[in-house]
């Protein structure tokens, strides 16, 4: 069952993942650069992120990965490029679980995500993905995806609080 959400800050994926964990009440969190540098500028404070010493996006990408039982990919496109390909050979090198959720490939589903959550008994769930100006309408599908692989966690969680 995902009791905390993990991301690096960026727009897109990242931010989205956040987002969504702060709106259902799951405890969220993560590694960002240095100055919580993001495309657009600095990251908002009401992300709860720890900096970096090095103000690169690889350290942060690594220590989120190495941080988290396991991580998903949340793309629209199905090849992997730049950050996320290289957060896919990270979780690769620390041996974590890592699934690519895609918005043009068949693994496209909240249930994809659930069974794999549940096979893996993943707590702490990083999420990663593209940069909004890199694939536009990426936040958008990473709310859908974890709305419908975790709402209903969230709500258990609540109910029994």
């Amino acid at each position: 069952m995902i009791r905390k959400i993990v991301s690096g800050g960026q727009t897109g994926a990242d931010r989205a993942a956040l987002d969504w964990a702060l709106d259902a009440g799951i405890e969220c969190g993560g590694w960002c650069p240095a100055e919580r540098l993001a495309e657009d500028g600095s990251i908002a404070l009401k992300y709860p992120l720890s900096e970096t010493p090095s103000g690169g996006y690889a350290q942060r990408t690594e220590w989120n990965v190495r941080d988290s039982d396991a991580t998903v990919i949340v793309s629209l496109a199905r090849k992997l490029t730049g950050g996320s390909a290289l957060t896919e050979k990270i979780a690769s090198r620390w041996n974590r679980p890592c699934l690519l959720i895609s918005k043009e490939g068949r693994e496209a589903s909240a249930s994809t995500l659930m069974h794999f959550v549940d096979e893996n008994r993943i707590e702490t769930l990083n999420v990663a993905g593209p940069r909004e100006s890199t694939e536009a309408g990426v936040g958008v599908f990473v709310r859908s995806v974890l709305k419908g692989a975790f709402s209903r966690t969230a709500d258990q969680v609540e109910s029994e609080d």
